[in-house]
């Protein structure tokens, strides 16, 4: 199995992960096959040795709880060494231009993870770096989360061509990249959100493209109940995210989009709910949802590492 998988990284080699847009169906099911066989593999020594010798800078301009010590642990798991950089500890934090912090960090390491306030920021980045950056989430997507959400659909669900999903509450980049990765992988994804805090109508016209040549669909609509109807997989996020503007009109319009025993109901008896976490009890999901038999967020939330050490692996390993 270990041949198997170090076959197949020649196209892998050398990618960045800013949007999931950039990486094909078979591209992702790779990514979501290794960490598959990562996560009850855990011990082999050429994984633990892959990246022995390299390094992975890590900055974070935003607060992070999940994705910094899944990231730092995937790192260290696969032999390499993390160098951690806050954004206000750095230069990046005194106004230095991020093409020249791309530029000198590029001659110090073998990647660069990033979590930013601004999409553009990381695209600029990538721009350039001369070696690959990985977004761990901006204001338009998240990416690695949503590729820990399908290795859980995976786990939970048996599959993933032709589940159905729902993903209710804020357009947010949660919503952009459910609506990528669930086109990508010929899934069926609704997602419901008040008509003031739609997605991007780019990205939705994106993924219902992409979904044509997968078999998949993607639907937005703002009636949370026809949206989780009949459906495999549940899921929500904060009603507002890191970095937007909080306001009373906003939590209004979102609070019938609440994930609660009620909606629950509306899907099938075997559905399971996901959340990204940190969840707000009692606004976005309720308590009995949230600690219910069908929510799987904490198997989700160890899937965080499971994936990116797949990614990492199959992006700057060497063979």
């Amino acid at each position: 199995m270990v041949e198997r998988l170090l076959a197949k990284e020649a196209r892998l080699q050398g990618r960045s992960v800013v949007s999931l847009k950039d990486w094909s169906p078979s591209e992702i099911k790779q990514v979501l096959m290794t960490a598959k066989w990562m996560k009850t593999n855990p011990k082999v020594a050429e994984i633990q040795y892959a990246l022995k010798g390299k390094s992975v800078a890590m900055i974070f301009e935003l607060p992070s709880t999940r994705t910094r010590v899944s990231f730092q642990v995937a790192i260290q798991a696969l032999g390499a060494a993390p160098v951690i950089l806050d954004w206000q500890d750095s230069q990046l934090g005194r106004g230095e231009p991020i093409e020249d912090t791309a530029r000198v960090l590029s001659r110090y390491v073998d990647g660069m993870i990033v979590r930013a306030k601004s999409h553009q920021m990381v695209q600029a980045l990538q721009k350039w770096a001369t070696v690959p950056v990985f977004n761990a989430l901006t204001d338009m997507a998240h990416p690695f989360q949503v590729l820990a959400d399908a290795l859980t659909i995976w786990e939970h669900v048996g599959y993933l061509s032709g589940a159905k999903m729902a993903y209710v509450g804020d357009g947010n980049n949660m919503a952009n990249s459910y609506m990528i990765i669930g086109a990508k992988l010929g899934m069926h994804v609704n997602i419901a959100c008040p008509e003031a805090w739609q997605p991007s109508a780019d990205i939705i016209a994106y993924a219902q493209q992409e979904a044509e040549m997968t078999g998949g669909s993607v639907q937005v609509m703002t009636d949370p109940v026809q949206a989780v109807h009949g459906v495999d997989v549940v899921a929500t996020d904060v009603f507002v995210s890191m970095g937007d503007v909080d306001s009373a009109s906003k939590r209004q319009a979102l609070a019938p989009y609440q994930v609660n025993a009620a909606l629950m109901q509306q899907a099938k008896a075997s559905a399971i709910f996901l959340h990204c976490l940190p969840a707000h009890r009692g606004e976005e999901v309720t308590e009995e949802v949230l600690e219910g038999p069908q929510s799987v967020v904490f198997d989700e939330a160890e899937n965080r590492l499971h994936v990116q050490k797949s990614v990492l692996y199959h992006t700057l390993a060497e063979f």
